[in-house]
């Protein structure tokens, strides 16, 4: 099944449901015409499941798509752009 990235522009985050009443989140802003990815959450009760390498992967492929250029101060945003080349490419600084 394709995993559903919410673009939600009114709080800065990209969200990657997960139940009814729980989605992974990746906050970002927009910085001379970059994307800064600045924190990445998964709710407790669903840590250690895959739902952050899910929600990286989802919103590296849409920055891709769009042709983004991508500054990633989340640590893991950052570990996981570096470990998958494809999107390595993608990173300024």
């Amino acid at each position: 099944m394709q995993d559903e990235l919410i673009n939600n522009r009114s709080m800065s985050r990209y969200e990657l449901p997960i139940s009814d009443d729980a989605a992974a989140v990746a906050y970002y802003s927009i910085e001379n015409g970059r994307v800064v990815l600045r924190h990445t959450e998964v709710p407790f009760e669903f840590s250690g499941q895959g739902y952050g390498t899910r929600l990286a992967r989802a919103v590296f492929d849409k920055l891709r798509a769009e042709g983004a250029r991508v500054i990633a101060t989340c640590p893991f945003m950052a570990l996981f752009a570096a470990r998958n080349p494809q999107y390595a490419a993608m990173l300024d600084g």
